[in-house]
């Protein structure tokens, strides 16, 4: 019995890790929605999936953003001009941003889980363009669902 448990303890764990999908985000200058973008700037993924964030063009990185994220979230810290891949286990929003960008605009949005975009709370100690960028998005997912 012990070990018909294993299996299938097992078993699970191997599936739910195939499933588990990985998002590519590509981290440029300039994008089809401006200057200084992530693409895309928005994802709506599963818990468990993880997001490559690309460095395709130099200068950038991409880091969670304190105050936007869920509770108990393992914040993150890519390098400049690096890629780095991330799990998203706990559901909700991740703000996330490009560090020495993030004044000009650089940041996007990850929901993991089926929450409400009505949920999104923005900090408002942000840059103003972050802020509309973040204002931005949040409308255009809106609008798309």
């Amino acid at each position: 019995m012990l070990i018909r448990y294993a299996i299938t303890l097992l078993t699970t764990l191997f599936c739910s890790a195939a499933l588990a999908e990985v998002h590519e985000v590509k981290m440029l200058n300039r994008g089809a929605t401006g200057a200084m973008v992530y693409e895309p700037d928005y994802l709506a993924i599963a818990p468990g999936d993880r997001v490559k964030f690309i460095a395709t063009q130099p200068s950038h990185n991409a880091a969670s953003l304190p105050g936007l994220q869920p509770e108990g979230a393992e914040p993150f810290k890519g390098k400049i001009n690096e890629e780095v891949e991330v799990k998203f286990d706990t559901p909700g929003f991740y703000g996330i941003q490009c560090i020495p960008h993030l004044a000009m605009g650089m940041v996007m949005l990850i929901q993991v889980g089926d929450h409400p975009l009505s949920e999104v709370q923005i900090p408002a100690a942000l840059p103003a363009r972050a802020r509309q960028r973040f204002e931005q998005i949040v409308e255009q997912a809106n609008s798309a669902y």
